[in-house]
């Protein structure tokens, strides 16, 4: 498989140093080697782990949809340590593997997410057992919209899930723009030879498939309004 390269460290000392970033690396290509995997980039981040701002691990995550890779990283606890690193990897729908626990991908993210629904659970039964202690001292309960909040709360979560299909589209086509942007440059024109490279690099179209002349046309209409 094809897989992105995260490797974080927590200053700029340990970063101009290459303290702690060399043995990441070393982890991330012995493991690419045993499994016959491909290294198509790698992202450097020097961080605190505590930071929510992590533009290099967006990077990463906009390179792995791009390419459709898996995101590698040496240690678990690059991932562990930080709940922005959590979050980042479930909106961005990108595979993910810890070299010290190859385990450790988005079925640990469900995990996590299952402890985190038990409890919601935990709460919501605790708010049930307060609720009827309250009617059982005559309190009214309910809402007097009925289910029209309901109903106004569905119309709220489809704009949001509509909102982020846009945004990963537009982060795919802007990524794919800029590698044009590259061809361009060096001299490749016209929509079948751009189309042509793109395939030969192995970056799928918006639909996952291969790329088309006119599946380029409409992704960079799309792009220029």
């Amino acid at each position: 498989m094809q897989i992105v390269s995260y490797l974080r460290v927590s200053t700029v000392r340990q970063g101009a140093s290459g303290l702690g970033l060399e043995a990441q690396r070393a982890a991330v290509e012995a493991f690419a080697a045993s499994g016959g995997h491909t290294i198509v980039a790698e992202l450097v981040e020097v961080e605190s782990g505590v930071k929510a701002d992590r533009p290099k691990l967006t990077a990463a995550l906009g390179t792995c949809r791009l390419h459709r890779a898996t995101l590698v990283i040496a240690k678990l606890d690059r991932l562990a340590r930080n709940v922005a690193f959590i979050a980042n990897l479930m909106d961005g729908g990108v595979e993910f593997v810890a070299c010290d626990m190859p385990h450790a991908n988005r079925l640990t993210l469900h995990l996590m997410a299952a402890m985190a629904e038990h409890e919601r659970e935990m709460i919501s039964q605790r708010t049930k057992a307060a609720l009827a202690a309250a009617k059982a001292r005559g309190v009214r309960l309910g809402n007097p919209k009925g289910a029209a909040h309901l109903r106004d709360g569905c119309q709220v979560a489809a704009r949001r899930s509509a909102d982020v299909r846009r945004q990963r589209a537009c982060s795919h086509d802007q990524a794919v723009a800029d590698v044009v942007g590259e061809l361009t440059n060096a001299g490749v024109t016209g929509c079948a030879a751009v189309a042509r490279q793109l395939n030969a690099r192995g970056i799928p179209a918006s639909s996952g498939g291969a790329w088309s002349p006119g599946q380029l046309r409409v992704t960079l209409r799309r792009l220029h309004g």
